[in-house]
């Protein structure tokens, strides 16, 4: 049976320096939900045209718009870039270039030139819910995501915040700590309590 190995990790992007090489649409939706997830990122966005909103989508974040066509130079102190141009040989001269100075890629619509993938995200406050399909279905992510915002409850983040204040009264070692924490919390998996908390 075939199986998902990606392994997913959540990114302190107002730290990383992020590079969108294209200015249409493709590139629109990538900034859009960037910085929908992550409104601190740090972005840089090259190409010789860019669309009105994802000019006026920049203001509202951290991104700077190099209205020139890509050259290697833009990767310069780059930590993740996404290629999302319509001329595919652009695309796959980003993906070599990033991949000779150990830079993580993804070249959008094509996974064989793809370090990392951009799934669905659900955040609730402190709580975020990642999805992938291991590239194979966005639409399908898309659902889930819409399927994950209606099930978790509304007030997930007072009680993440009530387990943390919570948390620090515990005394004893780390080990102690977990025990205590997983005993309290084993409620959390129950079905009722989902659905109690979305009535």
């Amino acid at each position: 049976m075939e199986r998902n190995n990606l392994y997913p990790i959540f990114l302190k992007t107002e730290q990383l320096n992020i590079l969108i090489v294209g200015g249409g649409h493709v590139a629109e939706e990538k900034l859009t939900f960037l910085l929908k997830s992550s409104p601190d990122a740090r972005v840089t966005m090259v190409s010789p045209m860019f669309r009105e909103a994802t000019v006026a989508l920049s203001k509202k974040g951290k991104v700077k718009l190099v209205q020139k066509k890509y050259k290697k130079k833009y990767l310069e102190g780059k930590h993740i870039v996404i290629a999302t141009t319509d001329v595919p040989e652009v695309n796959v001269k980003v993906y070599k270039h990033c991949r000779k100075r150990s830079i993580l890629v993804n070249v959008a619509d094509n996974p064989p030139y793809c370090d990392f993938y951009m799934g669905g995200i659900v955040t609730k406050g402190n709580v975020k819910v990642a999805i992938s399909t291991n590239g194979k279905s966005p639409t399908t992510a898309k659902r889930l995501r819409q399927f994950f915002e209606d099930v978790i409850p509304e007030n997930v983040d007072d009680l993440v915040k009530n387990l943390n204040e919570y948390r620090k009264t515990i005394k004893g070692d780390f080990e102690h700590k977990v025990e205590t924490l997983n005993e309290f919390t084993k409620g959390l998996i129950e079905p009722s309590h989902f659905k109690n908390n979305n009535k």
